[in-house]
């Protein structure tokens, strides 16, 4: 499939903010946004006002990035979060958050969304009890994600689980880091995710 493959630290840059593309290092003085904290480009500290559709564009290129999924991805979760009952934008972005790879990202064995598809592609993680190695795999409340017996004297995931032990785990996930295993207890609401996107611009730029 597809796969964004260039810089992505041009990604925050050209989106204003940090998106947390890789990992640790945005946390340290290397992060290209700290030092160039504008758009890339020849022109990128001359650009004019925004429009209003530029804001709406803007807005939906952010939480695509911030979970990494491609267009024809985030247009078809657009279209399964305007079926639902419920505001659509909040929808919108419940579906992102419990893909799997945001899942193992939230629980600290990933540094970043990147690494945790990787390790989610993979074959390191089972949810309740089975293998799953797709990344786009949506949980549900209920469902047990652990990782695999195999994988658990895996020297990467061992790191990131260390390194990010102070990280805690959204509400809607009951973590047991000593086993590795965690429960899905209740669907996001839009209280549960962090994402800086203001998610009715994007309903709007898609309702066009």
């Amino acid at each position: 499939m597809a796969r964004y493959t260039e810089a992505v630290c041009r990604l925050c840059r050209r989106e204003g903010q940090k998106l947390f593309l890789k990992g640790d290092r945005c946390y340290t003085d290397k992060c290209a946004y700290a030092s160039r904290p504008y758009p890339p480009g020849l022109h990128g500290q001359g650009r004019s006002k925004t429009s209003e559709y530029g804001q709406q564009l803007r807005e939906k290129q952010k939480a695509k990035r911030y979970y990494g999924v491609l267009e024809s991805q985030f247009r078809g979760y657009f279209e399964i979060a305007d079926k639902k009952p419920g505001r659509t934008g909040e929808n919108l972005l419940s579906l992102l958050e419990t893909r799997l790879d945001n899942v193992v990202y939230r629980l600290g064995f990933a540094m970043s969304r990147a690494e945790a598809r990787q390790l989610v592609n993979h074959g390191h993680f089972t949810v309740n009890g089975r293998k799953v190695d797709i990344p786009s795999f949506l949980v549900k409340p209920g469902m047990v994600i652990s990782v695999k017996e195999k994988s658990r004297n895996s020297e990467k995931i061992k790191a990131n689980t260390e390194a990010n032990s102070f990280r805690q785990p959204p509400g809607w996930l009951e973590y047991d880091q000593i086993n590795l295993i965690a429960k899905v207890s209740a669907v996001p609401t839009r209280e549960d995710i962090d994402l800086p996107v203001e998610e009715h611009l994007i309903v709007e730029l898609y309702s066009k």
